[in-house]
């Protein structure tokens, strides 16, 4: 808690997208002030070039200036380092303006000319502390929106990490505890298993995994669950090669469909069946499709639970926060089986 309240709060303008939104944001001014329609003035093509440097010069000053005193800004009160942000920006236009209608002055350009000292000046502090406090204020929201985003993944992953305790836990020791006096060596796999599966869940949302952990994660739930439902599990994966096995991936997004195909489909026949898991990369795109029989969802009764609903929920949600539109989820049923793909992009 400590080192988040630590975070500076002033909005990052290192980044190279945030400084070409301000070098964008100062260009913009200059093409409206050159096409505004008050007749007052027409600007020639070397002027438009002299605003554009101008502009983009005093944009590139306030930047950096921001972005080197982002934490000493960031240590005051917000409402207090606003303003003594947009005051600094203030004060860098006036002395850039400064600068520039000295240097046209003594050159006898026509960029500054019929303009005084002052109003030059002062219009560049004016219009640049507009500026800034609009596009401080927009990126502020925008990384308070994305600490939300962040935030709820995090709440998601909590979720499942809870949800996976309590519903897999009891059967899995009490299958254990028959297995000790049976098959001793089977029993220590199991919780060999059940450990790494445990391990994964406390961690789910601590950082990523990668593709192969999530696989290595599924056969670990896959491998304890045939233990317990015997001949009536079956699995078949499917690998089309080559696959981004090192792809970066949110934690518990692969184990927890299975783990639905599980409960929601095969434990509900009474012959069972084969789930089937196939990964393959399309493009730049990686698929991962997890296939299972499962009884009809709208028959009286059988109504998909409540649980694999906010799973799959669950996971689409981390996937768009993580790889953004680029990550998408389908699922449903049809003819028997009961299908969910997860479609993310390698980067």
């Amino acid at each position: 808690m400590a080192a988040a309240s630590a975070a500076p709060w002033m909005p990052e303008l290192c980044r190279l997208p945030r400084l070409a939104a301000m070098l964008g944001l100062a260009e913009l001014v200059v093409v409206v002030l050159a096409l505004a329609p008050d007749g007052s003035r027409h600007w020639t093509l070397g002027e438009l070039a002299s605003a554009s440097g101008f502009a983009l010069w005093l944009a590139l000053a306030v930047s950096i200036s921001l972005c080197a005193l982002r934490r000493p800004l960031s240590r005051l009160p917000e409402s207090l380092g606003a303003v003594a942000a947009v005051a600094l920006a203030a004060l860098i236009a006036v002395a850039c303006a400064a600068i520039i209608h000295a240097l046209y002055a003594v050159l006898g350009d026509n960029f500054t000319r019929g303009i005084s000292f002052l109003r030059f000046t002062l219009g560049s502090a004016a219009t640049t502390a507009l500026i800034t406090a609009l596009a401080l204020r927009y990126f502020y929201v925008s990384d308070r929106w994305a600490a939300q985003l962040q935030a709820n993944a995090r709440a998601q992953a909590d979720a499942l990490q809870a949800r996976i305790r309590p519903h897999f836990l009891f059967n899995s020791m009490n299958l254990i505890a028959s297995l000790l006096h049976r098959d001793p060596a089977v029993a220590e796999r199991a919780v060999l298993d059940l450990s790494d599966l445990f391990r994964a869940a406390l961690g789910a949302g601590e950082g990523d995994a990668t593709l192969r952990e999530e696989c290595e994660l599924a056969e670990r739930y896959l491998s304890i669950e045939s233990l317990r439902l015997g001949e009536r599990l079956q699995v078949r994966w499917q690998h089309d090669e080559p696959l981004p096995w090192e792809l970066p991936m949110p934690r518990l997004v692969l184990q927890p469909l299975v783990e639905n195909a599980v409960l929601h489909g095969i434990s509900r026949l009474p012959e069972g069946g084969t789930i089937e898991l196939h990964l393959a990369r399309q493009g730049d795109e990686l698929q991962i499709t997890v296939r299972n029989p499962a009884p009809d969802p709208q028959a009286p009764g059988l109504a998909l639970a409540r649980g694999a609903g906010h799973a799959q929920h669950s996971i689409g949600h981390r996937l768009a926060w993580r790889f953004g539109r680029g990550a998408r989820m389908t699922a449903g049923w049809s003819e028997g089986y009961y299908a969910c793909q997860v479609t993310v992009p390698i980067q």
